[in-house]
């Protein structure tokens, strides 16, 4: 199996975020993957993706993911259904963080417990 065929997951999961500036090449077996995700999130996704196939030290691939806002760890859109702990466990692994995102987002949010679907929040980065 090439390394691109075996980590054809992470280079979807690239094009599903919108990595900008994407180029994918193999060299002697090793794939050599560069990018510019949005935010710091999306280039944990793809390196806990990489991770996820190749473990914790691959050596069948290279990523030079670079990101272009690192100002916030991402922005959400509100899907219908979610709160801010909902959106806080998602991001941060921990439910109780949800004042974080709370305060980042006062400029749009007046009541933690009121959010609505579309609004884009910023997740800050902690």
């Amino acid at each position: 199996m090439s390394a691109k065929a075996k980590y054809q997951a992470v280079l979807d999961l690239g094009q599903e975020l919108g990595i900008k500036d994407g180029d994918v090449s193999e060299d002697g077996g090793v794939l050599k993957i560069k990018g510019v995700a949005n935010t710091p999130y999306e280039k944990n996704a793809i390196w806990d993706k990489i991770k996820e196939i190749g473990g914790q030290s691959p050596s069948d691939v290279k990523a030079n993911i670079s990101v272009a806002d690192d100002s916030v760890y991402h922005r959400h859109t509100v899907k219908s259904g979610e709160s801010l702990s909902k959106i806080a466990k998602h991001y941060y692994g921990d439910a109780m963080k949800y004042n974080k995102i709370f305060d980042a987002n006062t400029n749009i949010l007046k009541n933690p417990d009121v959010i609505h679907p579309d609004q884009v929040l910023v997740i800050p980065n902690i």
